[in-house]
């Protein structure tokens, strides 16, 4: 009888918890395509496990959304630059995990005609269509006056080729090495957020767009938004590309025993990035006002600041 009673009062218990866990049913603040869904990260000993901490969206206070270059040419973010060798049998650098994961399957979506801003809301690109995004050359531009420019055969132009009869995409490798000397910065879309529940800052990086540089012309102030919007070669949910960010080490600066996936880099902050935009009531960028690098320089620093300072205007000391 006193087994019974005691059995009786762990289920009741059980049931408690089960009827409490149904009745608090957590919301996510963003969608499923993960471009505006806020999540921060912890990490467990295995370099391959993704743990995801979703933040309720009553708890998420105040947000605000930030644009950012990463410049491969920046020493800290040459880890992500190396390897240029697509014959690496140990290393790939950033590129190539990206290209890997497009032939394996990732979705990748279209720039927005209009704004450098993703747009997850269309399918993602067919695959018969992937090909023409990683051209190495554009068969329509005229690069003559371009000193830098790496010229290669439109027969080759091709890093990914498609197969219409197994309808599956292969990495072809000749194009790879020009290609990626052209591949020196991303842009990534990222969101500052505050959680009460926390009582901390939180960002995430939501999306991620390899840029072609030599499209992008900084001679004209007035046209450098529009040449970064046309030199997006597609965009990608920074969920989706995760998986296969954690599965690759970058290469190590100077110390072999210090083994960090890609996924960390980015997840811990180790790379450098400067501030290109921010969302705002005007839709308008750093370049579309700054109008000398002095100015830009400042109207970076008061938006970095902007973001340092609001966590420690909420505290009083």
């Amino acid at each position: 009888m006193h087994m019974i009673k005691k059995f009786s009062i762990i289920a009741c218990l059980m049931l408690g918890v089960v009827t409490a866990q149904a009745q608090h049913q957590v919301i996510s603040f963003f969608d499923e395509v993960g471009s505006a869904r806020i999540q921060t990260e912890e990490f467990s000993e295995a370099h391959d496990t993704i743990v995801l901490v979703d933040h309720r969206i009553d708890d998420v206070i105040w947000s605000r959304f930030i644009y950012r270059i990463i410049d491969m040419r920046y020493k800290q973010n040459y880890q992500l630059y190396f390897p240029t060798k697509s014959d690496d049998t140990d290393y790939r650098n950033l590129f190539k995990v990206i290209t890997d994961a497009v032939v394996d399957g990732l979705p990748i979506y279209e720039k927005n005609a209009e704004t450098i801003k993703p747009e997850f809301k269309k399918d993602p690109i067919a695959r018969n269509a992937i090909p023409m995004m990683f051209m190495a050359d554009d068969p329509m531009a005229d690069y003559s006056d371009d000193p830098t420019h790496f010229d290669i055969t439109s027969s080759d132009a091709m890093l990914v080729h498609y197969d219409s009869i197994a309808d599956e995409l292969s990495f072809h490798f000749y194009p790879f090495e020009k290609l990626v000397r052209n591949q020196l910065k991303y842009l990534v879309q990222e969101v500052v957020f505050f959680d009460k529940h926390t009582s901390r800052l939180h960002s995430k990086i939501m999306a991620i767009a390899p840029l072609q540089s030599d499209k992008i012309s900084t001679r004209d102030n007035s046209n450098i938004m529009k040449s970064m919007q046309e030199s997006i070669m597609f965009w990608i949910p920074f969920d989706a590309l995760r998986p296969y960010l954690a599965m690759q080490y970058v290469i190590p600066n100077r110390n072999e025993t210090k083994r960090v996936t890609f996924d960390e880099f980015f997840q811990k902050r180790l790379f450098t990035s400067y501030i290109v935009g921010e969302g705002n009531m005007y839709n308008r960028w750093i370049p579309d006002y700054a109008t000398s690098e002095d100015e830009v320089r400042k109207e970076q620093e008061r938006i970095a600041a902007e973001l340092l300072n609001f966590e420690q205007d909420l505290w009083e000391y």
